[in-house]
């Protein structure tokens, strides 16, 4: 009886072990497409000044679709959806949001809400700051299945 609830528990601890794996790997496989490290800066400071930019996030277009930037410059992008369906904001490189976008089409309703990104609702507004912290030219883009390839990419050039 004490050989057979052993057996029992090892079985169970197991299963548990592969359980706790598998509902891990989503969560690594989501990191290794670019969360967690950013390659356009940092995640802002509050406490510290920035510029405010206004982005309209429109059918298939951002206004404005450029923008230049100091390096170490802090802005504040007020992003605004003012089409008829939603939208993101993803800054990183073009490399990266086209890999991230390979995996959108595979997921299409994930939703960033991250410092360097956000999916908004038609009407709705949201905010992200950001510090530039790395010279180079950057991409904000819609990963949502068929808009980026549509035309809704914005870049960003720090100088």
């Amino acid at each position: 009886m004490n050989q057979q609830l052993e057996m029992t528990m090892k079985t169970t601890i197991k299963l548990g072990l592969a359980l706790a794996a598998l509902l891990a790997a989503p969560a690594f496989a989501h990191d290794k497409h670019g969360h967690g490290k950013f390659s356009a800066g940092e995640p802002g400071d509050p406490n510290k000044p920035a510029r405010t930019i206004e982005i309209l996030l429109n059918e298939m277009d951002y206004t404005p679709a450029r923008i230049e930037v100091k390096r170490g410059e802090q802005i504040r992008f007020v992003l605004r959806n003012v089409g008829k369906e939603d939208h993101e904001f993803l800054l990183a490189t073009t490399k990266e949001n086209l890999a991230h976008a390979v995996e959108m089409k595979k997921h299409p309703h994930m939703e960033h809400d991250e410092p360097n990104g956000v999916r908004l609702a038609p009407h709705k507004t949201a905010e992200v700051l950001w510090k530039f912290s790395k010279p180079g030219t950057f991409e904000y883009s819609c990963l949502i299945p068929d808009h980026r390839d549509n035309g809704m990419v914005g870049h960003v050039t720090v100088k």
